[in-house]
């Protein structure tokens, strides 16, 4: 009888990531795209671990494997696996923590810039020949000794807070479990109050968790307190902002621009009034999609398995459940 561990890949990922396992004779791996419940349900009966990205683990799937013991998240967010029944049966979740700060972080700044640029409509005027009315476009606005709020400092915010610094931001972290030193020895200050903060901000960045707290913690109560040339960007997890909240506030003009890259429901349905609204830049929940990120990604997510069943995963990686 094989002693080799069963690895089960919902839904691929990079070749580099693939690669670790596949020259490992400790392990045999099986790669799932098609991502139903019932291919999932016939292989995860017997696999000792699996990676996953964006596809849902419930409770059902979870609850009906024999062998799983370690479970590889894709990213760093986990709100598509069951936590409760993952602690029931002792399975240890870990994500991959230090892959995709920097692809997150720049995509923040991509979002940050062409929305104050105004990118969509300087680039229109000049395609469709209206370069001779430049004068009567509207003004850009400079990111320079702006204040800009960082919502959430793990690794994202923290490598968020060094490219703001470089355009001389003045950056606020609220964030109640990062100390204040470690935010002043990176250059922000801490703030205390989320709601008071806004007040006085140019641009918000969320980095987050989803939870019972933080859901439609932007709201309209909130976007109408907020400085009319404040940017809000969301590259962390959908449902933070109440998208039709935000959709008032962007055509009542009560702030100046929105970056979205993740949404309340994946896709978002036709009919969410941000589609159309050209106050808001979005992408297709892709911040972390760049092709170094990618290869970063699948390799921590194969190796957090390896070191679970080598007794030498890194305690940072593994989510308290």
């Amino acid at each position: 009888m094989s002693d080799k561990k069963k690895i089960l890949i919902i839904q691929p990922i990079h070749k580099a990531g693939i690669d670790l396992i596949k020259n490992n004779t400790n392990y045999d791996y099986e790669i799932i795209e098609n991502i139903d419940n019932k291919d999932i349900k016939k292989k995860i009966l017997e696999c000792d671990g699996l990676s996953i990205r964006t596809a849902n683990l419930s409770s059902e799937l979870i609850n009906i494997s024999k062998k799983l013991k370690i479970i590889s998240r894709h990213g760093v967010g986990y709100d598509n696996i069951d936590l409760k029944s993952s602690k029931e049966k002792n399975i240890t979740l870990a994500i991959t923590a230090t892959a995709n700060a920097v692809a997150v972080a720049e995509h923040v700044m991509f979002m940050l810039l062409n929305i104050s640029k105004r990118k969509n409509m300087y680039d229109e005027a000049v395609k469709t020949g209206n370069f001779s009315n430049r004068n009567k476009l509207p003004k850009t606005i400079e990111l320079w000794k702006k204040n800009i709020l960082i919502a959430g400092f793990g690794r994202i915010g923290q490598s968020l807070i060094r490219r703001c610094k470089g355009f001389e931001m003045n950056v606020f972290v609220y964030d109640p479990f990062v100390s204040k030193d470690i935010i002043e020895e990176l250059g922000g200050k801490k703030v205390e109050d989320l709601t008071e903060a806004v007040k006085s901000m140019d641009a918000i960045s969320l980095h987050m968790p989803l939870n019972e707290k933080t859901k439609n913690i932007i709201n309209y109560d909130l976007l109408k307190t907020m400085r009319k040339n404040c940017i809000i960007i969301n590259a962390a997890r959908g449902g933070m902002i109440n998208e039709n909240d935000l959709d008032k506030a962007l055509n009542e003009s009560l702030i100046f621009g929105a970056g979205l890259d993740v949404f309340e429901t994946e896709p978002p349905k036709e009919d969410n009034p941000l589609l159309k609204n050209n106050k808001v830049f979005l992408s297709p929940h892709t911040a972390a999609f760049t092709e170094e990120c990618m290869i970063r990604m699948g390799k921590e997510t194969i190796q957090n398995i390896i070191d679970f069943f080598e007794k030498k995963l890194d305690k940072s990686k593994i989510i308290k459940l």
